[in-house]
Order: C-alpha cells, then sequence, then structure tokens
C-alpha cells in the first residue's frame, strides 16, 4: 500500500513539475502561434496542479508548513471526525436492527452441527475430549459424593412398596418350586436327624416318661402297665425312630396324596399371603427400618473409587475414542439434527442469547472504535488515511495539472479566435 501511494505520489509531482518547466520553457516562443497556446496551457495546468496540491495537502497538515487558516483539517477536527465516525457506525452502518437482520439469516445450529461434525475425527478435538473426561473424573471427590447417592438411593428404597412386589416374589417363588424345595430339604434334615442313635435313645426317653405320666384308671392303668412291661425304653424309641424315617419316605414320594395335600395347603396360604395386608406393613415397617441404620457410605466411596479406576483405564485404551466414544457422538449428532423441534429450540435460544448480547454491548461498538482511534497520534492516524485513499487524493492532483492544461489550451484557442 506505501509503495503504491509513493508512486502514484511521484506521479503527481511530476505532473507539476513537467507543468511548470513547460510554462517557463515556452516564454522564449512567446511570439509564435503555438508558443503563445502551450503556455497558455502549461500555465493553467501549473495553477491547476498546485491548487489541487494545495487542496489535497491541507487536508491532513499546514502547506509548506505555513499555519495558513482552515489547513490541516483532520488534525484540527479529529474530536468531530471520530464522533461523526462512531454515530455513522451506530446509528447507519452497524444498527440494532441491520445487526438482528442479519443474524436471523444464519443457519447458527446447522453451521454449528457441521462444524462438529467434521471436527469430531480431528486430533485435537480427540485429546481435547479425552483430557476433558480424565479431568472431569480425577475431579469427582468419591467422598462428597457418597453421601448424597447414599441419602438418594436411601429416599428411593424407602419409596417402594413391598405389597407391589410381594405378588411376583410369591409368584417367582412358587414358578421356581421353592416350596417343594423347602419342604425337601426339612424332610432330610427330619430323616437326618431320625437316623441318629441319640434321637432314638431320646425318643425312647420322651416315650416312656411319656406313658409313665399318663393318668389312667381300672382296665386302661393295667394296659398301660403291662404295655411298659413288654417294651422298654430302646424298643420305644426304634419303633418312633421306624416311624419317623417312614413318614419322611412317605412324604418324599412326589406322588404322595399327603405331600400332594400338604404342598396345596402351603400354595393356597403363601397366595393369601399376597393380599395380607398386615404382612406388607410389617415387611414395609421392617425395610424402612433396615434402611434407616443400613451403612453405605463407605460402601459407595469404594464402589466410586472403583469406577473411577476402571473409567481411566478404560480412557486410556488407544481405541476408546474412535471405538466408543465417536460413535456415541455421531449418533447423538445425527439424532439431534432430525429432530426439527430441538434444532428449532436450539436455534431460537442461540438468536435470543446473540439479540440480548447485541442489546446489551452495542453501545460498546463506538466505543471500542473511539479508544482504538485515541490510541493513535495525529501522525499515525494520517499515515494511516493517506496509505488508504492517498493514491486517490493524489490522482486528483495529477487531474488537476491535465485537465488544467487542456482548459488553457481551449482558453487561450477562445481568445485567439475573438
Amino acid at each position: 500500500m506505501s509503495r503504491k501511494k509513493n508512486k502514484s505520489k511521484h506521479l503527481a509531482a511530476i505532473s507539476l513539475a513537467v507543468m511548470g518547466v513547460g510554462f517557463v520553457v515556452t516564454f522564449p516562443f512567446q511570439d509564435s502561434l503555438w508558443g503563445i497556446i502551450l503556455q497558455g496551457g502549461f500555465e493553467a495546468g501549473l495553477v491547476g496542479g498546485l491548487a489541487d496540491w494545495f487542496a489535497v495537502t491541507a487536508l491532513f497538515r499546514h502547506p509548506l508548513g505555513i499555519p495558513i487558516p482552515h489547513t490541516a483539517l483532520l488534525p484540527k477536527n479529529r474530536k468531530r471526525i471520530i464522533a461523526a465516525i462512531i454515530s455513522m457506525l451506530e446509528n447507519d452502518w452497524l444498527t440494532k436492527e441491520s445487526i438482528r437482520k442479519k443474524i436471523s439469516s444464519i443457519a447458527f445450529t446447522e453451521k454449528l452441527y457441521n462444524l462438529a461434525q467434521n471436527s469430531l475425527s480431528a486430533q485435537h478435538v480427540r485429546n481435547a475430549v479425552v483430557n476433558l473426561i480424565k479431568h472431569l473424573l480425577h475431579s469427582i471427590d468419591s467422598k462428597k459424593l457418597a453421601p448424597i447417592i447414599t441419602e438418594e438411593l436411601k429416599v428411593k428404597l424407602k419409596d417402594i412398596d413391598v405389597s407391589n412386589y410381594l405378588p411376583l416374589a410369591i409368584d417367582q417363588l412358587l414358578n421356581r418350586k421353592y416350596d417343594e424345595k423347602a419342604l425337601d430339604f426339612i424332610l432330610k434334615e427330619v430323616d437326618d436327624w431320625a437316623k441318629k442313635e441319640s434321637t432314638k435313645d431320646r425318643l425312647g426317653r420322651m416315650a416312656v416318661d411319656a406313658l409313665e405320666n399318663i393318668k389312667a384308671d381300672g382296665f386302661m392303668q393295667f394296659a398301660l402297665k403291662s404295655f411298659t412291661n413288654i417294651v422298654n425304653e430302646e424298643k420305644l424309641g426304634s419303633i418312633l425312630q421306624g416311624l419317623i424315617q417312614k413318614g419322611v419316605k412317605s412324604f418324599s414320594d412326589p406322588f404322595n396324596q399327603n405331600r400332594q395335600t400338604l404342598l396345596f395347603h402351603i400354595n393356597t396360604k403363601l397366595q393369601d399371603i399376597k393380599s395380607d395386608e398386615n404382612l406388607a406393613a410389617e415387611l414395609n415397617t421392617i425395610k424402612e427400618q433396615m434402611i434407616s441404620e443400613w451403612q453405605l457410605e463407605d460402601k459407595i466411596t469404594e464402589f466410586i473409587e472403583q469406577l473411577k479406576q476402571k473409567a481411566s483405564f478404560l480412557i486410556e485404551i488407544p481405541t476408546f475414542y474412535e471405538g466408543y466414544l465417536l460413535p456415541l457422538l455421531t449418533k447423538a449428532l445425527e439424532n439431534l439434527k432430525a429432530d426439527d423441534e430441538k434444532v428449532k429450540a436450539i436455534e431460537t435460544w442461540i438468536q435470543d442469547q446473540i439479540s440480548i448480547f447485541v442489546d446489551n454491548n452495542h453501545a460498546k461498538i463506538g466505543k471500542l472504535v473511539e479508544e482504538n482511534l485515541e490510541k493513535l497520534d495525529n501522525e499515525t492516524l494520517i499515515d494511516m488515511i493517506e496509505n488508504n485513499v492517498g493514491k486517490d487524493l493524489q490522482w486528483i492532483r495529477v487531474n488537476g495539472a491535465v485537465c488544467g492544461f487542456m482548459i488553457g489550451l481551449i482558453l487561450v484557442g477562445l481568445k485567439l479566435i475573438f
């Protein structure tokens, strides 16, 4: 830009010099027709060039350093010029309405979507996302988070009504035949107990004691006495032991009618439990008491730390971003783009935020321009303007000299004719 300005400035000086030299050179030829005409042309060109030089120079500085009135217009009117520029920016070029209108024509959501879609695979975005996740993981304070999770978990558990799940639990119990399994377990335990010698001895003693304590009169007393003389403690124990084992074996048979009757009775009782409000209320009370006394904070703190370690390990895997996170983010963007309502809501929110920002900061545009212009001294400001518009101004000087020369030729010709 400076080179172009100097070139045009030199051209303007040359044009002025040509007019001056031409005017002087034509003095010896004033007696000839062409001498008179050329001298008149060079004279008018010299006057026009000087006049335009004076006018252009007077915009920026005093011509020849002489403080002639109404010259150095830019330095003298600096404040007014800056105020006019600011007013033009705020009220004509960059009004709130024009900015809003321009903003409303921009599809920010689509641009952001395309930017995000094109940037997701970039290495710097990958590193930024992974580092952000690491930072978030490390910033999690397990000890502070554990009480919050514990409290929320207890609230959710207390909100669970046992009566809603009791029928499901009983149905699962029956479907998985836990009633039969429980009966078989009891029968096995009874059978194992009955097989012991100690059990036989204990049953014998209990039977003898029971017979001796029976109160009867007459023939019944005589019969009991005779029976106790025939069988001793060992025999009674063996008899009772055999009866128990026989009964266990009988109830262990899946096709035994007594077993089926007992299981049917158990099933009926379980079905009744489904609608037992008292039992449900009692279970809810027990549940709430257990939850209130449940100390979970240490366990949850440990669980959170384990999750953090596993997550940190997963993030360090080279294929984590491309294999897990990138498909997830891409899918999320695609779903967002396909949801017209969400896109419209996001677009509206962005437009509203920008409009609010414009309203709150519009006055700062002029302030910013003013601050930047005030940082420049007069010489720098003049040089900047000359660099941008000086080329055209210097051409005014060239045009002044050329036009003056042509007009001078015409005027001298007219004088000679008339």
